[in-house]
């Protein structure tokens, strides 16, 4: 049966790996002394991060199997799933940082941990990181264990959570260059998408769906729509959603010159349910109104 092993506590993953229970809320787990085990499904409801050390195939997303090289970065948000059922045995490898939202509530980070889009991320959106980069990580993760292992005092929290936002920080960081190094395949996909929006406008479905969302066209790109939104504000400087409006009025514009239809029948053509929301959205992006711009021609 493909049952779902949850981890509600720090305490219960670390006992799942061997793993001495240095604090309730925190721990940095090395994954290397876990026992063999079949492939399962697991249930986190507490962030966790994972190092992959070497070249393994441990990691399950959907029906894909991923291997990851030396340095690589998988982030899971809580309450997300991971693997899948498998009679094979394998052995854990690598490093994860595991944290549970009460460490960090009431703390800066904590207020901001949503703006960390990488915890949404899809598993094969994995950070690959340069081996200059693991080394600024591997020396987070020793700073953080070295409190662990300190005295609590007065200070263990705050500087447990500095050096995990410090942490996070990096990895934003190195997104960024990760989007910019991969520009080829970046590009490729913002050809896909400009080529899903043209189509999406030559047919019925803006009449029968409405507007083209981010999410659903995030999906037939096989991407995370997190992911796929910060890889479309790397490369345009816009939003996906601001991509998207300035599509339908580049679209709005082509139709405005066929007099024979009004506003109204334009804009439901164009998929939105109400057409002072189409004239609204025509006036933000081009300064006029549809029929201004009509009589402009």
């Amino acid at each position: 049966m493909d049952d779902i092993i949850h981890f509600n506590t720090i305490k219960q993953y670390n006992a799942f790996n061997n793993q001495e229970t240095l604090h309730p809320l925190v721990s940095i787990v090395d994954l290397d002394k876990a026992d063999e085990r079949q492939g399962r499904r697991l249930r986190y409801e507490f962030y966790t991060i994972f190092l992959k050390k070497i070249h393994c195939g441990d990691l399950r997303y959907g029906l894909n199997y991923y291997d990851y090289e030396d340095g690589t970065l998988i982030f899971l948000a809580p309450g997300q799933v991971i693997g899948s059922y498998s009679e094979e045995y394998y052995q854990p490898q690598g490093i994860a940082l595991v944290f549970h939202p009460d460490l960090i509530a009431g703390t800066s980070l904590g207020k901001n941990i949503h703006q960390y889009h990488f915890f949404s991320y899809a598993v094969h959106e994995a950070l690959h990181l340069s081996e200059q980069e693991r080394s600024m990580i591997m020396d987070c993760l020793a700073k953080i264990e070295y409190e662990l292992r300190h005295a609590i005092d007065k200070h263990s929290k705050q500087l447990i959570v500095a050096n995990i936002e410090l942490f996070l920080n990096y990895c934003t960081r190195f997104y960024d260059r990760q989007f910019i190094t991969r520009d080829n395949a970046n590009k490729g996909i913002l050809q896909k998408f400009e080529e899903l929006l043209n189509s999406y406008f030559l047919s019925e479905k803006p009449l029968n769906n409405g507007l083209p969302s981010v999410t659903s066209l995030a999906e037939e790109l096989n991407l995370s729509t997190n992911y796929f939104g910060d890889l479309i504000k790397k490369e345009t400087g816009k939003t996906a959603q601001e991509y998207i409006h300035t599509k339908v009025v580049e679209v709005a514009k082509e139709k405005l010159f066929d007099t024979d239809k009004s506003i109204s029948e334009i804009a439901y053509e164009l998929g939105f349910k109400y057409p002072q929301h189409f004239s609204r959205l025509f006036k933000l992006k081009s300064g006029i109104t549809p029929n201004e711009y009509r009589n402009l021609n």
